[in-house]
């Protein structure tokens, strides 16, 4: 019957041709839309926790409330004593101190006055420990553009597009003039080893990078940080054990009354991203159902017009004995036949045209250049395992629906005048 069934589709074309059109562009839409969007949302997550948020972050209680300050008078001290019952506690993350801070960057001339000059963040990392992982998470190696990474204390990165701003290149000296933990004036030459582009236009506005060290001798904040930030073993962020991670810790300071007591946040809980990635989630799963429902319309009238067509040869199997129960089992088989076929033509040609987005990307730098937001400048698509069925959700079930009201038809016929249609 199945063999039959194949054969009437492809003499046919009448009752296959639109259907398969109308599914395999419907499909390929939906798997196209799915890998791009999980794309840009993956490239957003992954972004803000190399860059600023780590997938959970631990403050002190009055920094988080001023976090937008830098506040680095509220940092967080004897941080590696926390840190060693961090490991004990929470044995599925890597933590790893950062301190942001601002200031003037100020680039001297051969004869030692101000050539450029320009403000900026700095970001100190763990660049020297040779365990950390800062420098494969953050992919400098990767990122360079000029020059080299810093090998030695007193060497600084900056991004590239602050250090054509600033007119400085690879192996000159800059001084940096800010403030210390207290409140001091300090300023201290460093020399420019190279520079980076972190792909996000926020951070390549004007951000430079030095050793964590360096940052805390600067800043008198020696054994001090202003963020601890937490990442799993694995890489990747998961929502639902950094929440259990977050509340646990945070319970065991809730009584606390020293006022800068440590709090933990989870990424979606910094820079507004649960908002925005719940939103995402939301209309991800609106546009599927659209499509779904505005396919099964246009099926529905495809299939209206299909039985139309087929009505004698509906009438001929119903008055040979056919019972309609079984024609109409058979006109959803076939349903599914052509859903399937379309969708696996749909499925193929949305997987590769994100094949494409994945290698070469939407660069939006140019939208974004104002931004005050960390995501990335280029949006891209991710091929995932989820893609090669998503699209048959749609594609059979519209097929089937479509299918389904256009044969509730049979079921009216009435055996009387099928037999004087017949006969006429």
């Amino acid at each position: 019957m199945i063999k039959f069934i194949f054969k009437g589709i492809l003499r046919d074309k009448s009752k296959s041709v639109i259907p398969l059109a109308v599914i395999s562009v419907g499909v390929m839409v939906t798997v196209i839309m799915s890998g791009f969007l999980n794309g840009v949302f993956s490239d957003v997550i992954n972004q803000n926790a190399k860059l600023d948020t780590g997938h959970v972050k631990i403050m002190s209680k009055p920094y988080f409330e001023n976090k937008e300050q830098l506040p680095n008078d509220l940092a967080l001290l004897e941080i590696q004593e926390l840190i060693d019952s961090l490991n004990l506690n929470y044995p599925d993350l890597i933590w790893t101190p950062r301190i942001k801070f601002g200031g003037i960057m100020d680039v001297p001339d051969k004869e030692g006055n101000t050539k450029s000059q320009g403000p900026g963040i700095g970001l100190a990392l763990a660049l020297q420990n040779s365990k950390s992982d800062e420098l494969k998470r953050l992919q400098l190696s990767k990122s360079l553009r000029k020059g080299n990474l810093p090998a030695e204390s007193g060497e600084i990165l900056l991004s590239d597009n602050y250090a054509k701003k600033l007119k400085i290149n690879p192996g000159e000296k800059i001084t940096f003039f800010g403030s210390t933990m207290e409140g001091s004036m300090v300023f201290q030459s460093y020399k420019m080893v190279g520079t980076v582009e972190f792909g996000s236009p926020l951070m390549d506005r004007g951000t430079f990078i030095i050793d964590i060290e360096d940052a805390q001798n600067l800043l008198d904040m020696e054994n001090g940080t202003g963020e601890l930030l937490g990442y799993f073993k694995d890489g990747i962020y998961n929502d639902q054990k950094a929440l259990v991670i977050s509340n646990e810790f945070n319970s065991k300071y809730s009584k606390s009354q020293d006022e800068y007591a440590p709090v933990m946040v989870t990424l979606k809980d910094q820079n507004g991203l649960r908002e925005s990635l719940d939103m995402g989630d939301a209309f991800s799963g609106i546009f599927i159902f659209i499509f779904i429902l505005s396919m099964s319309l246009v099926l529905w009238n495809t299939g209206l017009i299909g039985g139309l067509r087929r009505y004698n040869e509906f009438g001929i199997r119903l008055a040979l004995g056919e019972s309609k129960r079984n024609v109409f089992k058979l006109m959803m088989v076939e349903a599914t036949i052509i859903g399937l076929i379309g969708s696996i033509f749909g499925t193929t040609l949305g997987i590769i045209f994100c094949y494409y987005l994945q290698e070469y990307g939407i660069d939006i730098s140019s939208d974004i250049e104002n931004s005050t937001i960390i995501m990335p400048s280029v949006m891209r698509a991710y091929i995932t395992s989820d893609l090669f069925y998503v699209g048959f959700i749609p594609g059979l079930f519209s097929m089937l629906f479509g299918t389904a009201l256009a044969g509730r038809g049979i079921f009216k016929r009435e055996t009387a005048r099928l037999f004087k249609e017949l006969e006429v």
